[in-house]
């Protein structure tokens, strides 16, 4: 087979070839996730959050900031969690209140290996028992009894945990 051309190889596989195809494409997207622009990927069951160095596991509850000078990544398995670093970190890292700092929390109607991002600041959030037992999941839109960003911030902040 040296020097012959890829058309030429797949040429000659000829139907077993064309078979083959589609099982080696659903093969090959096996593992990999849709990420948005700009998150990084989150190594399930492998990362911890750095506020309770929980391993970061239930897809539905996981959260993720990017900013400042050097494009951090922080990580995070509640948003409750997300919630208290970032006021914990703000005098730290003041990029934290910028509006350019990128932000992601995971819809908690995501089913399986499907994680639906949403931006935090614009989610409703509704309660959900969650890893950390802040309870809150988030949703893209409201529903009866959800709360906006601020609101769930303050009563994740007022459980002072």
């Amino acid at each position: 087979m040296r020097g012959m051309s890829r058309r030429d190889f797949l040429g000659r596989l000829g139907v077993a070839g064309l078979a083959l195809t589609p099982l080696a494409l659903a093969l090959s997207a096996c593992g990999k996730s849709e990420w948005p622009e700009g998150m990084a990927e989150i190594k399930w069951d492998r990362e911890t959050c750095p506020r309770c160095s929980m391993v970061i596991s239930d897809r539905r509850f996981a959260a993720q900031l990017r900013g400042g000078p050097k494009d951090m990544v922080v990580k995070f398995d509640d948003i409750g969690c997300f919630t208290f670093w970032i006021r914990d970190n703000l005098k730290t890292y003041p990029w934290l209140n910028d509006p350019a700092t990128r932000m992601w929390v995971a819809d908690v109607t995501s089913k399986g290996k499907d994680v639906i991002w949403l931006d935090p600041r614009k989610a409703q959030y509704i309660t959900r028992t969650s890893p950390m037992g802040y309870n809150f999941g988030a949703v893209a839109h409201p529903q009866m009894g959800s709360l906006d960003f601020e609101g769930m911030r303050q009563h994740v902040l007022a459980k002072g945990k």
